[in-house]
């Protein structure tokens, strides 16, 4: 029965509308916090140098804090921020999937924990109907009024 409720899109769309709605709420009260998330969905810009990268467990802790939480928003259905990172404090844009986000934590205290099962949606890639400008140049140079437009 869990199963079918974690395993569920519109349970993971209601849990990603309540993580988006305690993230707005902890900005607009300024509160520091941590996310627990699955890095094989988060995004680095610039890629991280792999002695940093490897460092990472499947689930890892953000704390956004400082400059971190100055730079954290919500872009569309992600978290967005930027931090530093390793001895050098190597600098990249951070992007986390808000359904990929599994605990949210303030004050060592999980405020909300995700139990969706996240699966990376595919997007589909529209393709161009070149059929229709085929068809229109067909009919344009079938139009024997139309002759005067080329060269000769």
């Amino acid at each position: 029965m869990l199963d079918s409720i974690i395993e569920d899109k519109k349970f993971a769309d209601v849990m990603q509308k309540n993580i988006e709605n305690l993230l707005l709420y902890l900005f607009e009260r300024e509160h520091y916090f941590g996310i627990l998330c699955k890095i094989e969905h988060v995004v680095f810009e610039p890629p991280l140098p792999k002695e940093i990268s490897v460092e990472f467990r499947s689930m890892t802790l953000f704390f956004l804090a400082g400059y971190t939480f100055e730079t954290a928003s919500i872009v569309e259905d992600d978290l967005v921020f930027e931090a530093g990172f390793g001895a050098e404090n190597f600098g990249s844009i951070v992007t986390v999937p808000l359904k990929a986000i599994v605990q949210i934590i303030a004050d060592e205290t999980p405020l909300l924990i995700n139990l969706a099962n996240y699966k990376k949606e595919k997007k589909v890639a529209k393709s161009l109907d070149n059929g229709g400008v085929e068809n229109s140049m067909a009919s344009f140079l079938s139009n024997p009024e139309n002759s005067k437009f080329f060269k000769k």
